[in-house]
């Protein structure tokens, strides 16, 4: 039976454009993915429910690996009314005009906002109400409750036609990264890991065998190849029939003019 290699990705990640490289390179690979929950998501590595887990920056990093793959631009959510609609969508929002607003979050997770925010400063903010998920507190932005700060694919994920959003000047980026335990670092973690990066079929990576207990450096996939195409080349060579003699007299070639008689050469 063959083992699953099971690929988690948080909410706002699109790993589409991987696992279709990973079915074309490794069809016989029975590969699962699924979405996680913030809360889960290096959860899922630690009681193994995944091998590897797109993830959104900061985590516990306790025994896992990981690499950064890619950043993400924040942006503001507001009501359609709000003032950063009279803001250009390409244009970024200052947190001054956001600093009067209601943050339907809590306000260490935008530590910019939350060092410049009236309500926390003057002890005026009151308690965020019982929000299960980013739905919901859309539903809250689109009612003129307050405004979010969120990367921008999570802001597009949950988009609808009652809100508007803008990049934000001065909000730090998240960042998008891989994890996997760090103990557990398999060929199919490293297969993944290459995928990710951008490595081609072609290219190998550097491995070590063992031939008679002695660590031998794995030959390059190209290399094999060059190697192979010498052996085709010196093949054919051999199989050429050999050219026929020239007849003596006879000049082939290029024949220089001249005035004299020529010279015979000494054989």
């Amino acid at each position: 039976m063959p083992v699953t290699f099971s690929i988690a990705f948080v909410a706002g990640v699109t790993p589409t454009k991987w696992t279709r490289i990973w079915a074309d390179r490794f069809p016989d690979r029975e590969l699962e993915v699924f979405r996680t929950d913030p809360g889960e998501q290096i959860e899922v590595l630690r009681d193994g429910r995944a091998n590897v887990s797109l993830v959104r920056l900061p985590i516990d990093r306790e025994g896992l690996g990981a690499i950064t793959l890619y950043s993400e631009i924040p942006v503001v959510v507001a009501a359609k009314d709000h003032a950063i609609a009279a803001v250009a969508e390409n244009d970024t929002v200052s947190l001054a005009l956001l600093a009067d607003d209601h943050l339907l979050q809590d306000p260490d997770t935008v530590p910019e906002w939350r060092d410049v925010s009236s309500e926390v400063r003057d002890g005026t903010r009151r308690a965020l109400p019982n929000l299960r998920d980013l739905d919901e507190v859309m539903e809250q932005i689109a009612a003129g409750v307050g405004i979010a700060i969120l990367p921008h694919s999570l802001a597009r994920l949950h988009s609808r036609k009652d809100v508007i959003s803008r990049p934000v000047d001065g909000v730090a980026e998240t960042q998008i990264a891989l994890a996997w335990p760090a103990d557990e670092k398999t060929e199919n973690v490293e297969e993944f890991i290459g995928i990710v990066r951008g490595r081609s079929a072609a290219s190998s990576r550097s491995a070590t065998v063992v031939v008679r207990g002695e660590p031998v450096k794995k030959e390059k996939a190209t290399a094999k190849a060059k190697a192979a195409a010498k052996l085709v080349r010196e093949e054919a060579a051999r199989k050429k029939p050999a050219q026929a003699k020239k007849k003596p007299g006879v000049i082939t070639g290029r024949v220089r003019s001249s005035g004299g008689p020529k010279k015979k050469r000494r054989s």
